[in-house]
């Protein structure tokens, strides 16, 4: 066994509540005159969450590649760009390539997962794979492998301040058996209508990273808001444990 897989049996293994839990912000819910600003707003954060809509694979426009080669430029935090677009495939690797620390795609979207999968990674960035709401997560199970993250998104995709939807929970609990099965190193990011009374329900199903935008953009704290969220987290995960030991 490599050192690599060494690692990720390692993690695999550790108890839940000794996994390492990130916030990201999502700076769709940040002030886009002053986007440099407001990553500063956020220095207690794990990742910048980057948000890249095209007004085709979901109904909204937001940002592109150009803020993203510029945010990387200025971010003093890494960037996870989250592409909801057509043809992911096509335009994937150019934010690699701009300096995104990750970069999720959706199943929904790709034409080759596994071959952008495994381009992405080429370029030095962790590849992620986003699952909408009613997509299942049961064809990805032997695909696991291929990526660093699976985003299971818990609102439809396209808009900010969604209610947060407790019929996810079950794919989060599936994706996350599946992953410590076979002994990955896969993170589980949840992203949509995350705030402080859904944050536990989704750490307890087995999600690690969260995506939250006006919970903590919303909040005259910022930072604040991103250490209240991952206590919140790790405060669920212990009393899951709890109850079952």
């Amino acid at each position: 066994m490599t050192d690599a897989q060494n690692d990720a049996q390692s993690e695999a293994d550790r108890p839940a509540t000794h996994r390492d839990l990130r916030v990201h912000p999502s700076i769709l819910s940040a002030d886009f005159t002053d986007l440099a600003a407001e990553v500063r707003r956020i220095p207690t954060a794990d990742a910048v969450h980057v948000d890249v809509m095209d007004n085709h694979f979901v109904p909204n426009l937001t940002l592109g590649l150009p803020v993203v080669e510029r945010l990387a430029q200025v971010s003093p935090l890494p960037l996870d760009c989250h592409l909801m677009v057509e043809a992911p495939d096509r335009w994937a690797p150019a934010y690699a390539e701009a300096g995104a620390q990750g970069v999720t795609f959706h199943a929904e979207a790709a034409a080759a997962p596994v071959r952008l999968a495994r381009e992405l990674r080429r370029l030095g960035a962790r590849a992620g794979v986003a699952l909408n709401p009613a997509t299942p997560v049961e064809p990805w199970f032997d695909l696991l492998g291929e990526v660093d993250m699976v985003l299971v998104m818990t609102v439809e995709p396209g808009f900010g301040g969604q209610s947060f939807l407790d019929v996810t929970l079950p794919k989060i609990r599936r994706l996350r058996q599946a992953i410590s099965a076979r002994h990955l190193q896969v993170a589980v990011q949840v992203d949509g209508g995350v705030s402080a009374e859904t944050v536990g329900r989704a750490a307890e199903a087995g999600a690690d990273v969260f995506v939250a935008g006006s919970a903590v953009y919303g909040q005259e704290d910022a930072a604040a808001a991103v250490d209240d969220l991952r206590e919140r987290a790790r405060a669920a995960l212990a009393g899951a444990s709890a109850s079952q030991g």
